[in-house]
């Protein structure tokens, strides 16, 4: 028996007759995903260089750093290094180990140099929701559905409560145009459509183009499509047998082709400087919960004034809405059509890795017996939601073709529209609400000034010191590209012992000196912030974090005669000048 089903193995396209209006649908379908991107996205364009999203600056001024950092390697002819001091100097960051976001920083880069990181990172959020429509979109139709449950299928995956909320501020999880085509491409060698080695290359490209995306999503994109083969490995172990030579083949050019772009990063990453192991979150904190299918977050339009966000890693990690109606369309649908193979498959899937993004506490999820894994370990399970809703996207694609076809020809125009009209209001409850945004601190008055004089080379302390809390200094460096070089940030890094922990401002070799530089941080912020602090510094700790950090400025971002001019100056003497909003001491 084929794995292919016959409606696949004939392609509408190649038996309908395509005219003008046929060959117009695709183009209009792809024009409403990038209206309604601009829809979700219009309060970012509004004023795109100076508005962000709300409610997790740390992580976007971040994402507004590696952007900047893309840009200013490109603009010097050369490609971002992958070990670098411009962040957390003089020990520097592993930049494979962070949601560095390489590829969209590479290719935005003129835009960046032009018009600022904050409008790049617009350009990827509205085209992450278009692009992941499209994609999904793109394939589905490849399957076999037509074009209007494709459509539909494609919108519930780009616009899905996983992907809106993921763009929060994780812009390495909400940009998952690759995840959909990367399926397909596996798909096309364990079922014989593709060519082994035309499709391995296709395989190899794309999988390397998601490791310099997002690596996370690339692992749960493989998981997903381990899970997809073998449902349909269950489903006709014959046939997929018969084509395991191919499989492999096309396989393993894949590898090739992604190892000989992807593979230098890769060896930097696990054996070169900086490496780590294990993940910075207590993971068991990142999972879903079964309530969480059916309660609103308030990012979607139709949402109960009390609902709220459970207690945990907040709005950006809320990612498993689907609602009661789609819910019961889903299973109902898989319950008719079980017995297609397409339907099947990609409901089994899906319900699968909804289980995975329970998470593993419970010895009965079987996400228990897999987290323990290498490259597994680091994977927050709640994700799994993102590659969950492509597969019921696809699964109700699929399955709308299915109840659309059934109606026979000549039959009337509602009998043919009712099932579109229930999918249609099945979907209405994750209709999102324009994205939330608001004006991003701006550039302190004096900040270019004070770099100009110091230096392009200074090795500067700014005050506060930039990490998750306030990380304002990231995007006062993104935006101006001064310093050159920042001491501390918001990074993922090694501690001594390799595990990977969060904003580690001392050298990995000495434990003593790395726990006076991060509390000689924390203290001076706090004093910064004029929020109380019981931390206990004296002098000499900051002496011997300076000897670490070895400044030869420390510019610190506050008003004359502040609490923290005062703590600086019994340090380091009177300041040398002022302007604006800038103090500076020359070391």
């Amino acid at each position: 028996m084929s794995l292919v089903p016959s409606a696949v193995e004939s392609s509408p396209a190649a038996t309908r007759p395509r005219g003008r209006a046929g060959s117009a649908a695709p183009w209009l379908i792809l024009c409403c995903y990038l209206a309604g991107a601009v829809v979700l996205t219009w309060r970012l364009w509004a004023d795109p260089a100076s508005n962000a999203q709300t409610g997790d600056p740390e992580d976007v001024d971040l994402f507004i750093w590696f952007m900047r950092y893309a840009a200013t390697s490109v603009a010097h002819g050369h490609l971002p290094a992958l070990v670098t001091t411009a962040m957390n100097t003089p020990q520097g960051i592993n930049v494979m180990w962070n949601t560095s976001f390489l590829l969209p920083g590479v290719v935005l880069s003129p835009v960046t140099v032009l018009f600022g990181p904050q409008v790049s990172l617009t350009i990827a959020l509205t085209l992450g929701f278009a692009g992941s429509a499209a994609s999904l979109f793109w394939v589905v139709r490849r399957w076999g559905a037509g074009i209007w449950p494709a459509a539909l299928g494609g919108a519930l995956y780009g616009f899905s409560p996983a992907l809106v909320n993921s763009a929060v501020g994780h812009y390495h999880m909400q940009f998952a145009v690759l995840p959909p085509l990367i399926i397909d491409a596996t798909l096309r060698l364990v079922t014989g459509r593709g060519r082994p080695v035309r499709t391995g290359v296709w395989l190899g490209l794309l999988v390397a183009a998601q490791v310099f995306i997002g690596e996370e999503l690339l692992t749960l994109t493989a998981v997903a499509g381990v899970v997809l083969v073998a449902a349909l490995a269950a489903s006709r172990p014959r046939s997929v047998l018969r084509r395991v030579r191919g499989t492999l083949l096309g396989l393993a050019t894949g590898a090739a082709v992604a190892l000989a772009i992807s593979g230098y990063a890769l060896w930097v990453q696990f054996y070169g400087p900086l490496t780590e192991h294990g993940s910075p979150w207590v993971t068991a904190n990142f999972n879903s919960h079964a309530v969480d299918l059916v309660t609103p977050a308030s990012t979607m339009l139709f949402h109960r004034g009390a609902s709220t966000v459970a207690p945990g890693p907040g709005l950006p990690e809320y990612l498993s809405y689907l609602g009661w109606p789609l819910l019961v369309v889903l299973v109902a649908a898989a319950i008719r059509y079980w017995r297609d193979l397409r339907v099947r498959v990609t409901a089994v899937t899906w319900a699968v890795l909804e289980l995975f993004s329970l998470g593993g506490n419970s010895r009965f999820l079987p996400w228990h017996w897999l987290q323990g894994l290498p490259v597994l370990e680091q994977v927050l399970p709640d994700r799994f939601a993102v590659v969950a809703a492509g597969t019921a996207a696809a699964a109700l694609a699929f399955a709308l073709h299915l109840a659309r076809s059934a109606a026979p020809e000549g039959s009337g125009w509602a009998r043919r529209t009712w099932p579109f009209a229930v999918a249609v209001l099945a979907l209405l409850p994750l209709i999102p609400r324009p994205m939330q945004a608001g004006p991003v601190s701006p550039v302190p008055l004096g900040w270019r000034t004070a770099f100009a004089r110091l230096g392009p080379d200074a090795r500067v302390l700014v005050v506060p010191i930039p990490n998750s809390r306030v990380p304002d200094p990231m995007r006062w460096q993104a935006v101006t590209g001064k310093p050159g070089s920042l001491i501390g940030g918001w990074f993922v890094g090694p501690d001594q012992t390799g595990q990977a922990i969060t904003e580690n401002y001392g050298p990995v070799t000495v434990q003593g000196v790395a726990v006076m530089c991060n509390n000689v941080a924390k203290y001076l912020d706090a004093v910064w912030a004029g929020t109380p602090t019981s931390r206990t510094i004296n002098y000499g700790q900051i002496g011997v974090a300076r000897d670490y950090w070895r400044p030869t400025a420390i510019v610190a971002v506050t008003s004359p005669h502040s609490q923290l001019e005062k703590v600086l100056a019994a340090v380091f003497g009177p300041r040398h000048f002022r302007v604006g909003q800038v103090l500076v001491w020359r070391l």
